[in-house]
């Protein structure tokens, strides 16, 4: 018997308010498991699909029972939620790419092997397809729960990797540079891009296949061999006038261009590249 139970919303409000909206509202329950969703992270549906059996929701205030208890609630309430469900099952996990295990203390003081997954996914919508072919990284208080995780990832279409406690925050962000800080990146080219007549729907749909063959790229290549541009190959006049086109447009990025800037010298310098003389004022 698997129990999926409550992963890390952005706020308590916003999970208490999927709860009521997305898992009450449609009562949606399943034999012997629970699952409320973290941002849509492990929805009841993904879980049953990949063959395991789903009971609940379990909202606030109710204790679960079953074979495994996988928390879904913000990284500030994990130890609050392990506490609430001490002793309800012999496996009790959490979703958080941040939190260590020790968040889940109480539970496992209760007896409990405790263990962590967290799928290395940006997710808007649905987790059922978004979720096959991620990472998913893993860890357990025990070989028995980094197993029951490493499971859970794989009947999910993941591909679980050990993560230590003590690599938690340099995994995570790592994982907030390559999706989060992209997102900050484009919404400042589109800023930027306003300067030759585009409004920010033109400049998505312009760039986008930009950045999907770039990201292939980097994925495919490695960094050097994928970087291209005036940085790439030295043209120190192109950087100089995209740069006064920065301070024109978004003087507010000229900072972070200059960073970037620095940056992507040193990687194209790391290959062998002509090296551009600096152009920051």
């Amino acid at each position: 018997m698997t129990t999926v139970h409550p992963s890390n919303a952005e706020t308590a409000r916003a999970w208490d308010n999927r709860v009521r909206s997305y898992w009450v509202e449609r009562e949606t329950y399943f034999d012997r498991a629970m699952a409320v969703p973290h941002q849509r992270l492990f929805d009841a549906a993904a879980i049953r699909a990949a063959g395991r059996e789903v009971r609940g929701p379990v909202t606030r205030g109710h204790v679960p029972t079953g074979d495994l208890v996988l928390l879904c609630v913000p990284d500030a309430e994990i130890r609050a939620a392990a506490a609430a469900v001490a002793g309800a099952a012999p496996l009790v996990g959490h979703v958080s790419g941040a939190t260590p295990l020790a968040a889940l203390e109480p539970a496992a003081a209760a007896g409990a092997a405790v263990f962590g997954m967290h799928p290395l996914q940006t997710l808007t919508g649905a987790a059922t397809d978004a979720l096959r072919g991620a990472g998913c990284a893993v860890a357990g208080s025990t070989p028995a729960a980094a197993r029951a995780a490493s499971d859970l990832a794989r009947d999910l279409g993941m591909r679980p990797f050990a993560v230590a406690d003590d690599q938690r925050a340099a995994y995570h962000a790592a994982a907030s540079v390559a999706s989060n800080f992209l997102v900050t990146l484009e919404h400042a080219a589109e800023r930027i891009a306003a300067g030759a007549g585009l409004d920010a729907d033109q400049a998505r749909a312009l760039l986008a296949p930009l950045v999907r063959t770039t990201v292939e790229n980097w994925a495919r290549l490695g960094p050097r061999d994928a970087l291209t541009g005036p940085v790439a190959r030295g043209d120190e006049a192109t950087v100089s006038a995209q740069r006064d086109a920065v301070a024109r447009e978004a003087p507010d990025l000229l900072a972070v261009f200059d960073t970037l800037l620095e940056a992507t010298r040193h990687l194209a310098a790391s290959r062998g590249a002509p090296a551009l003389a600096g152009v920051a004022a």
